[in-house]
């Protein structure tokens, strides 16, 4: 187990910049574990890593998120640690922003982490965490940019999504969706951007040029970002249904399925290699089967998803226990206690578990089998 310590020395004065230099290290006092051996091996698993943060009087952990290989944990003074989430190696511990500033995104591309910082577009090594370009683009930025190797592309409040060179930030076009409904939700790689709108809509066009390729049309509101696997789209829609869209051909998107959760819904769904998983308000989480939209399971208990393996699915709940739910069988198999547990990253990639308790401390912990 290790510490991680806030950088010590602040006298360096770079260019003008007054920046932080870093001071991470591992040392301190062995820290009790979040869960312990026996709970760990009643649950079939075993703890990888964990860390402990130094955590000042009042703050608290504010997000944990997987981005790639790292794990990127963000207290609510905008202070942020990073570690490689396989062996929790300390890459990093940076402020982002000063206490109290609204971040509004955050995303990895190549080497860089991308964030909306008091409305400006910032750029910080993913390495270092120190910040590489501040961009103000004198736009009311309302959804998290996302970018290729060419472009960046930014929705802003007067519902036109820009389409910026990333190299410097000069705006090459604009577009918008036809009924001028706010884009709230955007996707892009190198050939297309999709993007979705608070009015249902969900458009494709091309990377470098105002041309649609396609569009489907829900019947409310996205409820949260839309999530792309392979050439098929995920999105909850305010009207209770999670749908699977895919993009058949060229001008064409096809309604693969729509799940009805009867509920209201105000997060996107989670999905994995193996499911999908949708939380409704004062309802719970559901697990829909990918091809044909079919609920594989429900837990009313059931919050977030931590992890999926081995066609099981590791399930965090509002009591604060860890469900452990059978895929295949579409049953609850065991829980165990997380008392202890207030902040966790959702983790659609691997079998990895990250959850972290009100001392900052984070622990990683990995299926037996």
């Amino acid at each position: 187990m290790q510490t991680t310590s806030r950088p010590k020395a602040w006298g360096l004065l770079v260019g003008g910049l007054f920046l932080m230099v870093p001071a991470a290290g591992v040392g301190g006092e062995v820290a009790p574990c979040v869960v312990s051996d026996q709970l760990l091996e009643y649950a079939q698993l075993t703890r990888v890593w964990q860390a402990s943060l130094p955590m000042k009087k009042g703050e608290s952990l504010e997000a944990m998120a997987v981005l790639g290989r790292r794990l990127y944990v963000r207290s609510s003074q905008n202070y942020a640690w990073s570690f490689d989430r396989d062996n929790g190696r300390a890459v990093f511990s940076q402020p982002l922003a000063r206490p109290g500033f609204p971040l509004l995104g955050w995303s990895a591309y190549d080497n860089q982490l991308i964030s909306v910082i008091d409305n400006r577009l910032v750029e910080f090594d993913q390495d270092s965490g120190l910040r590489e370009r501040v961009s103000d683009l004198e736009l009311s930025v309302v959804a998290p940019p996302v970018r290729n190797s060419r472009f960046y592309y930014v929705s802003a409040a007067d519902r036109r999504l820009h389409v910026l060179r990333a190299r410097d930030m000069v705006q090459i076009f604009e577009v918008s969706a036809w009924n001028e409904s706010a884009i709230s939700s955007i996707l892009a790689n190198e050939d297309e951007v999709v993007f979705g709108t608070d009015a249902g809509n969900l458009i494709a066009m091309k990377a470098d040029a105002p041309t649609k390729l396609w569009q489907f049309d829900a019947a409310e509101a996205m409820a949260g970002p839309v999530v792309r696997d392979g050439r098929s789209f995920y999105f909850a829609n305010k009207d209770t249904n999670v749908y699977r869209v895919d993009a058949t051909g060229v001008g064409a998107a096809t309604l693969v399925w729509r799940h009805q959760t009867e509920a209201i819904l105000d997060r996107p769904p989670r999905v994995t290699p193996g499911a999908v998983y949708q939380y409704a308000l004062g309802r719970g989480l559901t697990a829909i089967d990918k091809p044909s939209g079919e609920a594989i399971w429900f837990l009313p208990e059931g919050v977030d998803l931590l992890a999926e393996t081995g066609g099981r699915a590791y399930v965090i709940t509002k009591s604060n226990t860890l469900a452990v739910m059978d895929n295949r069988q579409g049953k609850l198999l065991y829980s165990m206690n997380l008392a202890a547990v207030i902040a966790h990253a959702a983790n659609t990639v691997d079998g990895m578990i990250y959850i972290a308790d009100n001392r900052g401390r984070i622990v990683c912990l990995q299926p037996v089998r």
